[in-house]
């Protein structure tokens, strides 16, 4: 197959705005693909060489692919960057250069008029073998292989070899006209389409889906299985903010799980194999290697494909740590020194598959029966915590539950007989209940230590964490408003047990109101200064207690102790609740705003 025929193609659809005519320009581009090389025209028009699972990028630098299109047509560089700022189009400035091309010797003259046109098959090598060149002089090669393909090709497939050489050829396709195009092509029909999208939420591979249709038919893609090491597309989830609103679309009785606030991951465990995949199906094996041995020790099945959340946690208070923090995971070099510096525990939610049973097509009951079964629970290995709600109040209460110890919120779940794993969709099964708000906290607050709960691993000795309050200057009292355990030095460490000692009593005092249980109370005396993500609703803190909402109080997510001891201040001089409140009520006013 000619590559200019696909370029015909993407020209046209470039031209539509229309879904319906871009589904017609595939149709007719398949029906006259051969059979060989269908995948690999479904990969160049989705702008790839392989599925995004095989992490193999052509990865060509603007800079780099402009040396090569000099070299094609013998514009400076300089040249054809000006043009690039003029034009801003890569595509635009290779087919004018090439349209412009200067022939620089007889021989070259000699074999430009002897061109042979370009194949799929030569496009997609070459491209291919550009990715995967690494080691020395491998930008020399990658640019001595660009530039020798556009040298054979016309203007207008460079256009299209250069945008896919550099990421950005963006025809506006989506992945559902490709399988519409696919249902019209090999079914004749569009009814046929949730049979081939369910083969490709499985496969996550339209090269393979394509490749099975032209060979074998509708009935091929039948055996497309879940496959160890290829990852299923994810599931997703509705969002809603009303509690009654995901009653009533649930059915009155669900599961509710807390929805950490991490990084979602698939894993794929085959003996003493882990891979691990992220929501968009990337290969992070390399960055939780920790991980890797958490399923290889926490999971009884020889072969799984499990679902979860990765948590950064401090491991010397328990608490959950920011989505922020565990972005630090994501790096090339530095991987044990991460792993230490910022532990994670794995929180398990959904089972997709144990020991040759494929678990898609169970109620969500039954996966999470299976889960249960295969998962050893340990420290850092654990189920999500989950719950049969029944009624709004509480759904209610257990989402400030899972607020208050660090999750966003709540994945609401049916738990019908229908309550299939929709692997790549996103439905009404799942309703992700979070909160309606997301604003950052500007300003600090000083808040008084009540409390404290005893450190583990090196910070045992000291305190692991403090129990902070605000002042009620209605009541004369101290409500709690947080625990902080972050933000404090190996100094503070060593010195907070002398700085506590004289305030330490047996039991709380008769000032604070608290619900929570320290490990050692203290009289209010010490002010700290304390910044945090946000302040939330709160079930187990005393701060505006039933002031907002009837059996809640208000808690500060995610504090940490800026590094100010304020001891230019009373404990009554503490920030307040009424100013605790004020500042919840600017969040939402800030969101109602927007």
């Amino acid at each position: 197959m000619l590559y200019n025929e696909i370029v015909d193609v993407y020209e046209k659809i470039e031209a539509t705005t229309k879904r319906l005519e871009m589904t017609d320009l595939l149709v007719n581009l398949l029906r006259k693909t051969p059979k060989e090389v269908i995948d690999k025209v479904i990969y160049l028009t989705q702008g790839k060489l392989y599925p995004d699972y095989y992490g193999v990028e052509i990865g060509l630098a603007e800079r780099l692919a402009l040396r090569a299109l000099s070299e094609a047509s013998g514009m400076t560089v300089s040249e054809l960057e000006n043009k690039l700022s003029e034009m801003g189009d890569i595509g635009l400035v290779t087919e004018y250069s090439l349209q412009r091309r200067k022939v620089k010797t007889l021989t070259e003259f000699l074999s430009s008029s002897k061109k042979t046109q370009l194949t799929v098959l030569e496009v997609y090598n070459t491209l291919d073998e550009i990715a995967k060149t690494s080691g020395e002089g491998a930008q020399d090669k990658k640019i001595r292989l660009l530039a020798g393909l556009l040298k054979k090709a016309t203007p207008r497939e460079g256009k299209y070899i250069m945008r896919t050489v550099t990421g950005r050829l963006r025809l506006g396709i989506a992945d559902m006209t490709i399988l519409d195009a696919l249902a019209i092509t090999f079914a004749q029909s569009k009814e046929a389409r949730a049979k081939i999208e369910k083969a490709y939420n499985v496969s996550n591979d339209l090269g393979e889906v394509a490749r099975r249709l032209a060979e074998e038919g509708l009935s091929g893609i039948d055996k497309i299985k879940i496959v160890i090491g290829r990852p299923i597309r994810p599931m997703l989830a509705e969002r809603l903010s009303d509690a009654r609103e995901i009653m009533e679309k649930l059915g009155g009785k669900f599961a509710a799980e807390y929805k950490y606030d991490g990084e979602r991951i698939q894993a794929h465990k085959s003996g003493g194999n882990v891979i691990l995949f992220s929501r968009r199906s990337e290969n992070i094996t390399h960055h939780y290697p920790d991980v890797c041995e958490l399923i290889r020790s926490g999971l009884k099945a020889k072969e799984a494909v499990v679902e979860g959340e990765v948590v950064a946690v401090n491991t010397q208070t328990g608490e959950f740590l920011p989505f922020q923090e565990l972005m630090h995971r994501r790096r090339k070099y530095g991987i044990e020194e991460a792993m230490e510096k910022y532990p994670v525990t794995l929180f398990l939610f959904d089972v997709l598959y144990v020991d040759g049973e494929e678990m898609l097509d169970k109620p969500y009951l039954e996966r999470r029966r299976k889960l249960e079964e295969i998962v050893i629970e340990g420290e850092r290995v654990k189920m999500a915590t989950s719950k049969i709600i029944k009624d709004v109040e509480e759904l209610e209460k257990f989402f400030m539950e899972a607020v208050e110890i660090g999750c966003e919120g709540l994945v609401c779940k049916s738990i019908t007989s229908e309550s299939i794993y929709q692997a790549g969709a996103r439905g009404w099964l799942w309703i992700k209940y979070k909160r309606d708000y997301k604003s950052e906290m500007i300003d600090t607050v000083d808040l008084v230590v009540v409390g404290g709960f005893w450190g583990k691993g090196k910070r045992a000795g000291s305190y692991g964490a403090l129990l902070m309050a605000a002042y009620d200057d209605e009541t004369d009292t101290f409500k709690t408003v947080c625990k902080v355990g972050t933000g404090f030095t190996d100094e503070d460490l060593e010195k907070l047990p002398s700085i506590l000692e004289p305030y330490r009593i047996p039991h709380p005092h008769a000032r604070v109101d608290a619900k929570l249980e320290a490990d050692v109370w203290f009289t209010p005396a010490i002010v700290l200064e304390i910044l945090g993500a946000e302040i939330t609703l709160s079930p187990i803190h005393t701060c505006a207690l039933n002031k907002i909402r009837e059996g809640a109080g208000l808690a500060i997510r995610f504090p940490r102790f800026t590094g100010k001891y304020r001891t230019d201040k009373k404990p009554e001089d503490a920030t307040t609740v009424r100013e605790i409140i004020e500042m919840y009520k600017m969040q939402l006013k800030k969101i109602e705003e927007r």
